[in-house]
């Protein structure tokens, strides 16, 4: 355990977040998405939901300023146009927790493609279908702000 820490952050997806660079992307994924297959690197989040990894990761990761948007989600049927409560509640959490960061649904044909390509893939257990999420990664400056 360590202090300051949210304690669902274990060793091997604080050592990714770490090693990320500015720029790169970390996808959190549902419980279909096939994971093992798509990733350059994969964290399992085994026995964990998409909403309390993302809150714990807001947590500690500063969000690219520097695009149109840094977080971007699935969405119902791939169309961006669709929300399932899924998606309520993840748009719920970033606009609480990182208010001037807007979450940007994308189309199956843009987000899947996004995913292989993300510097990791967290495989978790969520069980609600398209229930996955992009964040791409800030900086901090060297007096501490994002």
């Amino acid at each position: 355990m360590l202090i300051g820490l949210p304690a669902i952050l274990g060793p091997d997806l604080l050592y990714t977040l770490r090693a990320m660079g500015h720029g790169d992307e970390i996808a959190l994924v549902d419980g279909n998405y096939p994971a093992q297959d798509h990733a350059r690197r994969l964290v399992r989040a085994d026995g964990h939901g998409v909403l309390d990894l993302l809150q714990a990761i807001l947590q500690v990761m500063p969000l690219d300023r520097d695009v149109p948007s840094a977080i971007l989600r699935a969405a119902l049927n791939n169309d961006p146009a669709q929300r399932a409560a899924i998606h309520r509640a993840i748009d719920a959490l970033c606009a609480r927790m990182v208010p001037d960061f807007p979450v940007t649904p994308l189309p199956g044909e843009a987000l899947y493609p996004r995913i292989r390509n993300a510097h990791t893939i967290i495989a978790t257990s969520e069980p609600e279908l398209y229930g996955n999420v992009i964040l791409r990664k800030g900086v901090v400056k060297p007096d501490g702000s994002t």
